[in-house]
């Protein structure tokens, strides 16, 4: 079939061209919305998962309705070791620069921009005697003075407060509200996520209309929940799982009809099978197995005849890349989960390799012959890679779906 008209779109945070199987999500926001602009009472949202089921995507989707709803958005990537003082900033004037042009008082918004720069400008001191560094003098884009005595004593938790206090207020001028996307949220650092939280506790006490929907890892609730015990309550949380067989089907099929391609049944099964229902998967091998399809409709052998194809480029771009960050410790220690990790059926007792199970620490420490506490290093420094997480007190699991059987198919 004509590569060109291929409709299948494996990509990191790429809308797919049918988004399946994630309508009970989008309507979730819509409640949210509606009953912000209704001044009803609402918590933020947080969106958790492994990586290939599709958060980024939803998270861009769920930004297009807030759009639609002439809300104010913004929308930062949270990087290990990186403050969230500028980028919340960067987005929080984005945000309010959509709602600007309906402001009746522009006095209001340059007044809200002077905090806003007064917010980004104060960083932590270089230390006495220390010369202020290149970023410590980073300006931004605002064409305003900066602001005294608000959102600007230094202490985040209270900047931020008195910042997302101050730019909800903005938005309620207009009649509308202001919401902020952070992705990769379990890399924000101990304070920033201490600060968020209580920003958000204040926001829900006033009902002011600005939230906050993150995206990240499995274990994002139990960040947030060390940071601040209330944060259990404090938001709504959504897993994001993989498709199940419908959705996944949806994902493939829709699109390919619009195209007026095909699938036999046998097709599908054999497509389901191999991509375990993670989107981004379901995406990579419906992509290969058009490409070397003749003709609709696209057969069980097609498939058969892809999936190496699709392996391929899954083993170096989705696999590969992030096995090629680890340390020889590091990937000694993720071998032995892999191992460990295989599934076994509940009632046949059948091994199953289309996914993996967490797996105790202890047990990694007996299978390598070592002490817990001398793997501790290479355990956390996968976590910090965002290779592994620990949902559970004493247990890990890979963030990447299939890594296990991945790691069990390479020489060691």
């Amino acid at each position: 079939m004509d590569p060109v008209r291929n409709p299948y779109a494996p990509g990191a945070g790429q809308r797919p061209p049918e988004l399946a199987g994630r309508g009970r999500e989008l309507d979730v926001f819509d409640i949210v919305l509606e009953r912000i602009a209704r001044g009803r009472p609402e918590r933020s949202l947080m969106l958790t998962g492994l990586r290939g089921v599709g958060k980024t995507v939803l998270l861009n989707t769920l930004r297009s309705q807030a759009i639609n709803r002439l809300w104010g958005t913004g929308k930062i990537e949270a990087r290990p070791d990186q403050s969230l003082r500028r980028p919340v900033a960067a987005a929080l004037h984005m945000a309010v620069r959509e709602l600007a042009p309906r402001h009746r008082a522009p006095d209001r918004i340059d007044a809200f921009l002077g905090v806003l720069k007064a917010f980004a400008q104060r960083s932590a001191p270089a230390g006495r005697g220390a010369a202020p560094k290149l970023r410590d003098r980073w300006q931004p884009g605002i064409d305003v003075p900066a602001a005294s005595g608000r959102a600007d004593s230094g202490d985040i938790e209270i900047d931020l407060v008195e910042l997302f206090t101050d730019a909800a207020a903005v938005a309620s001028d207009v009649g509308t509200g202001i919401a902020l996307f952070i992705d990769e949220m379990q890399d924000v650092g101990p304070e920033d996520v201490s600060a968020l939280c209580a920003a958000c506790h204040e926001l829900s006490q006033i009902g002011a209309p600005l939230i906050v929907v993150g995206a990240g890892l499995p274990h994002l609730p139990a960040v947030l929940s060390a940071a601040k015990s209330y944060s259990e309550r404090l938001f709504r949380y959504q897993r994001i799982d993989r498709l199940d067989r419908i959705a996944a089907d949806q994902a493939l099929c829709a699109p390919a009809e619009r195209e007026e391609v095909e699938y036999e049944q046998k097709a599908l099964d054999l497509l389901y099978e191999k991509s375990g229902g993670y989107p981004y998967f379901v995406q990579a091998y419906g992509k290969a197995t058009w490409d070397h399809a003749p003709r609709s409709p696209v057969t069980a052998a097609d498939v058969r005849v892809a999936a190496p194809e699709a392996e391929a480029e899954l083993a170096v771009g989705f696999f590969g890349s992030r096995f090629e960050r680890a340390t020889p410790a590091e990937r000694e220690y993720m071998r032995a989960m892999a191992t460990l990790s295989l599934v076994e059926g509940e009632a046949s007792g059948a091994v199953r390799d289309d996914m993996d199970a967490a797996v105790p620490t202890a047990e990694i420490a007996r299978a390598l012959g070592r002490k817990p506490a001398s793997l501790s290093p290479a355990r956390d420094a996968l976590i910090k890679k965002g290779l592994i997480y620990s949902g559970e007190r004493g247990t890990v699991a890979f963030t990447v779906p299939h890594f296990g059987r991945y790691l069990r198919t390479q020489p060691a």
